[in-house]
């Protein structure tokens, strides 16, 4: 399997020329957020506050890290279910946000802000946390630091390993998936 490198924070012109099912490394600054963060974005966004992170052109990973050992960033650090956060994530591709990585399949109103957005859904693979927790070699909380392993982190990523699950043209892996295997 080929991997496409990617440098983040990802460039337009490179969302453009992802489709649907491509094997990506990502490399550089990302952020985290799960469930409870989400809500606190969602909340600052009603009450017209200032968001405590610039999430503009960046890419969230729905993800609650363990508590790393020794000489490691983080411990396990693997996707959380993506539909968790159908609820917000068009909101924050409205605001800029440019893509988002979890797993798990997404609703329509993701799937169209992902479209109207130019934006990018990845897929991480379930079950790999040890093995993904060896791509993130820097971990600093940002905000929200009373949620625990939900606080929003930063993230610096080095090959970090996925596949796009939904490409800004609105293709969805999950979908493609489906219709192969009803012909089997």
């Amino acid at each position: 399997m080929e991997f496409l490198n990617i440098c983040l924070p990802i460039q337009d012109e490179k969302i453009r020329s992802l489709r649907a099912g491509d094997a990506v490394l990502l490399s550089g600054v990302i952020y985290t957020g799960r469930d409870a963060a989400h809500q606190r974005l969602y909340e600052c966004a009603q009450n017209k506050m200032p968001f405590p992170v610039n999430l503009k052109d960046q890419i969230i990973y729905y993800v609650g890290p363990a508590p790393a050992k020794p000489g490691y960033a983080v411990g396990s650090a693997g996707p959380t279910s993506s539909y968790r956060m159908d609820k917000y994530t068009p909101m924050l591709l409205d605001m800029g946000l440019k893509g988002i990585i979890g797993k798990g399949v997404r609703n329509d109103a993701v799937k169209e802000a992902i479209v109207r957005n130019k934006a990018v859904y990845f897929a991480a693979v379930g079950g790999s946390g040890a093995l993904i927790s060896k791509s993130i070699k820097k971990s600093i909380v940002i905000c929200y630091d009373d949620l625990g392993t939900e606080a929003i982190h930063e993230f610096t990523i080095k090959d970090f390993p996925a596949f796009v699950a939904i490409d800004c043209k609105g293709n969805d892996l999950y979908a493609m998936a489906k219709q192969v295997y009803r012909k089997i």
